[in-house]
């Protein structure tokens, strides 16, 4: 059945927007006058679906969202009344066309997860499946708040991820500017001024050498740029295909001190994510497929893959697990503990929690150790700049 994109007017002269599915235009006219909407404009949607459905909203907006809804229906409030209330008082503009679509949607028969699968960028796999179980085993509330809590937390998390990093990565381009701008506009001044003593032999190595870098970049600045963006454009495409991120996630788990902070976040935010599902009712098995994907490493997800292919032939997750080699041992000791006492789902959210305050204390440290190390690097390719400009003037001094 085809989508017809409409704007209409209620009775107290209000405009609507929206879409619909409709066998033809004339019974999507029939559906608005059942809804009491006076048409405007209604046609093929044709990109304006497609549009809606790449929509994306920022995760705290989100989250206020679930929470507002789940307040809404505790307190008995119909589900398509307390979408048409979200929707009249949102302010931004993309979220009110996502919940006036849901309203839409949810009049002509779909289920709330059903409507939201509409919108993948704004409602991702884990919310739609935990408030489609939520939806079926009649705790839909439960399952909005649990959504609402983990889209926070997963939030807060990549908050703190990126601050910690904000400061060393600002060093790292500051000190590269300088760099480069020394080379480009301070190191040339000083070509004439030691011509004579490159004529004579009597220039220092150090010195020759910075001086032709210098120049080097000044004649083929450009083409040396150029080059590097072409480097870096095939490397990106290289590493977006299957088997360039296989080599990359593989490398990222090797990494020394960093290798291990990425593989504690990404394993946090698997059983974070599994464990709310879980707890929100989802089986095992579903909830292992949606989220090995949530890992965000091709390795990691494999592995996951292959514990629910494990749980699908009877056996235990601690097992294939503990094969994989990219679990820490006292995960998987406390995950094949937790399945035999049949508390996974609360021993899954007592693990995220522990490895993202461990891994917080080793970013900590990390970054903690990183700044120096930038200040030292930068302050060092200074000092040889400079170092390198001083000794002819020092050598000149002494002859004298």
């Amino acid at each position: 059945m085809p989508d017809f994109a409409y704007i209409a007017r209620t009775a107290t002269g209000q405009r609507v927007e929206g879409v619909l599915a409709a066998g033809s235009q004339r019974e999507a006219l029939l559906a608005l006058a059942g809804k009491e909407l006076f048409p405007v404009q209604v046609k093929p949607s044709g990109g304006k679906v497609v549009a809606a459905g790449s929509l994306k909203v920022r995760p705290q907006a989100m989250s206020q969202f679930y929470v507002q809804m789940a307040a809404l229906l505790r307190s008995g409030v119909p589900l398509l009344r307390s979408l048409d209330v979200l929707g009249r008082q949102a302010t931004n503009p993309t979220m009110k066309k996502i919940v006036d679509d849901l309203h839409s949607r949810i009049t002509e028969g779909d289920s709330l997860a059903e409507a939201m699968a509409r919108h993948p960028r704004a409602f991702n796999e884990l919310s739609r499946s935990i408030i489609r179980a939520g939806g079926e085993g009649g705790f839909l509330e439960e399952a909005l708040e649990r959504v609402a809590k983990f889209t926070d937390q997963q939030a807060e998390l990549k908050g703190r991820v990126t601050g910690a990093m904000a400061y060393p990565i600002f060093l790292m381009v500051l000190g590269v500017a300088i760099v480069v701008g020394l080379m480009i506009f301070a190191v040339p001044q000083f070509e004439t001024l030691f011509e004579r003593l490159r004529e004579r032999g009597e220039l220092p190595i150090l010195t020759d050498g910075l001086l032709r870098v210098s120049a080097s970049i000044h004649t083929y600045g450009l083409l040396m740029a150029l080059a590097i963006v072409g480097i870096v454009l095939a490397a990106r495409h290289q590493l977006m295909t299957e088997r360039g991120r296989w080599w990359l996630d593989r490398q990222r788990l090797r990494l020394p001190i960093v290798g291990s902070i990425y593989s504690n976040l990404a394993v946090s935010r698997f059983c974070r994510v599994l464990g709310t599902l879980l707890l929100g009712g989802v089986p095992i098995v579903r909830s292992l497929k949606i989220s090995s994907s949530s890992t965000g490493n091709l390795v990691l997800s494999q592995a996951i893959d292959n514990a629910a292919d494990n749980i699908t032939a009877g056996e235990s997750l601690a097992a294939p697990l503990a094969a994989s080699g990219h679990f820490p041992p006292n995960v998987v000791e406390m995950v094949a503990v937790a399945e035999q006492s049949n508390t996974l789902e609360t021993v899954l959210t007592n693990i995220a929690e522990s490895l993202e305050k461990e891994t917080w204390r080793r970013l900590d440290l990390f970054v903690r150790l990183l700044e120096p190390i930038m200040l030292l690097f930068l302050a060092g390719a200074v000092l040889v700049i400079v170092l390198a400009l001083m000794l002819p003037m020092l050598k000149s001094a002494t002859s004298m």
